[in-house]
């Protein structure tokens, strides 16, 4: 479909958790224009990660602003807004002013692990597991509320006297887009990452709630992923426009990657990796090491997906850039790694936030393995690439072992997918074929056609899904694999071990 001046074209906006973007799209689904700026990460003590929520915002609004400058078209062609959002980030803010109480604390953060171990020692889990698909981790929104309930002074008093709002960055976006208060909501997919909804019924719980000690005052309004649920300010982007799409980030790539029937998945290779599979209408019991959340709602009808996990994917090369300073970039860190044939029996366990799926091992610690003197940064470099995609292979391996179910094809994408390296070593190791997405901002495309659906740019599911193109396709290739997994596993049972005698 040929772009036209009166085409309608959808804003999306994408808060990360290094990085905002925002992405002017038009009705072929064409990427008119983007924009994206970093955002700051906070590590105040060991195992603590917080943000500033105020930063976030203004760097989403910077992005907006100049996605729209760049497209150079009338504000008033713009039919809708769709919210991406880093998930499980918890923010609570004055309902009077917008202004966050203290530092959101961010999905990485590790604080609550004594206090998930408590609940599990009491018995909650089951019940957890039961009604929200999730485990009890310090990586879901429930713990992380109830820290900032129980350790900012006043905040739990206020909470229960109407005062304060919670929300994940979805809510605190649409919020502070609608010009503070005018939508306070959150969709379902988004809402199942709390510890707070339950996913069979489609609401906040009050058992859950009991059990996490949250008062129902703070709560923001379970919406569609695809809707119109307010308007923007119109003095924040010159016009006022229909908010009419969220979705978490992965839910929103697995949409963006046109994962729409059961069996079909996708990995997302950013600051961590993320491997979902859509398992359709009802939702599955997930395996062992593996949840079971809300894929979408639209027009109230839920869809559900297995999920794992990976809380360090793309953000290990970061470490090697920040960290070690031995790369510049990525494509730098993947130039290096290619420069090898193997890693020299090096494995690195980046396990720098704890272990995700299939482990849940928030004590765990990053581990570099098999150092010899003939090691060199080029080792380290394709052991961190092979890193990742070893932990995306324990994600498909419990998917498979323990679902029954893996996916025949595997679409890729984030900001690591463009390493044509990592993605061949991932294809390897899964023995199935690795589809890079041909639009590598596949979260920020899924909200923008979440948003298109709700305003009648796109007239149904079929139609988006039949805008995803495929880029390169990386085939399997027999080799050192089996190896390559052996190794893994005793690295992984390395540092979990470290970490239980240094505790």
């Amino acid at each position: 479909m040929a772009h036209t001046t009166t085409d309608k074209l959808v804003l999306a906006l994408d808060t990360g958790t290094t990085s905002a973007r925002a992405l002017v799209v038009d009705s072929s689904g064409a990427v008119l224009a983007s924009a994206q700026q970093e955002v700051g990460l906070d590590t105040p003590q060991p195992g603590w990660v917080e943000q500033d929520a105020e930063e976030l915002w203004r760097a989403q609004l910077a992005t907006a602003r100049a996605a729209l400058e760049k497209a150079g078209v009338p504000v008033a062609r713009v039919a809708g807004i769709g919210i991406a959002n880093q998930r499980e980030t918890t923010v609570v803010w004055d309902r009077t002013t917008s202004r966050p109480v203290a530092p959101a604390i961010v999905w990485q953060d590790r604080r609550t692990a004594d206090d998930c171990e408590r609940l599990r020692g009491a018995g909650a889990e089951a019940l957890v597991r039961r009604k929200t698909g999730l485990l009890l981790d310090p990586y879901f929104s429930g713990t992380k509320l109830r820290w900032l309930l129980d350790h900012v002074p006043g905040v739990r008093e206020r909470a229960a006297a109407g005062e304060l709002a919670f929300g994940t960055v979805d809510t605190w976006i649409a919020w502070r887009l609608s010009g503070g208060g005018r939508a306070h909501v959150t969709d379902a997919s988004n809402a199942s990452r709390t510890l707070l909804y339950d996913i069979h019924t489609g609401v906040w719980d009050d058992e859950l709630l009991g059990l996490f000690g949250v008062p129902r005052a703070l709560l923001s309004e379970v919406v569609d992923s695809s809707g119109v649920v307010g308007e923007s300010d119109p003095a924040l982007l010159g016009a006022s426009l229909p908010i009419a799409g969220m979705a978490g980030d992965q839910q929103a790539a697995l949409f963006g990657q046109a994962c729409t029937r059961r069996g079909m998945g996708k990995v997302t290779y950013g600051t961590g990796c993320f491997l979902l599979l859509t398992t359709g209408e009802h939702p599955v019991t997930a395996p062992p090491g593996l949840v079971s959340t809300v894929a979408l709602q639209l027009g109230g009808r839920r869809t559900y997906a297995l999920e794992g996990s990976v809380f360090i994917g793309g953000a290990a090369v970061q470490w090697l850039r920040d960290g070690l300073g031995i790369v510049g970039s990525g494509a730098e860190a993947t130039a290096l790694a290619e420069s090898v044939t193997d890693s020299d029996g090096v494995v690195f366990v980046p396990a720098l936030a704890g272990l995700g799926a299939p482990y849940w091992d928030p004590y765990a610690r990053g581990g570099m393995f098999g150092l010899t003197r003939g090691t060199t940064a080029a080792h380290l470099a394709r052991a961190t690439l092979e890193g990742i995609a070893l932990q995306v292979a324990d994600l498909y391996q419990a998917e498979a072992d323990g679902a029954g179910v893996a996916p025949q094809e595997v679409r890729a994408d984030g900001g690591a997918a463009a390493s044509d390296l990592l993605l061949q070593v991932q294809a390897d190791l899964l023995g199935v074929p690795v589809v890079r997405s041909g639009q590598p901002e596949a979260t920020a495309l899924g909200a923008a056609w979440l948003a298109g659906l709700a305003t009648g740019v796109w007239s149904g599911i079929e139609e988006v899904a039949g805008l995803w193109s495929a880029g390169a396709t990386f085939l399997p290739q027999a080799g050192a694999a089996g190896d390559l997994r052996r190794r893994w596993r005793a690295a992984v049972d390395g540092v979990r071990g470290f970490a239980r005698e240094t505790r």
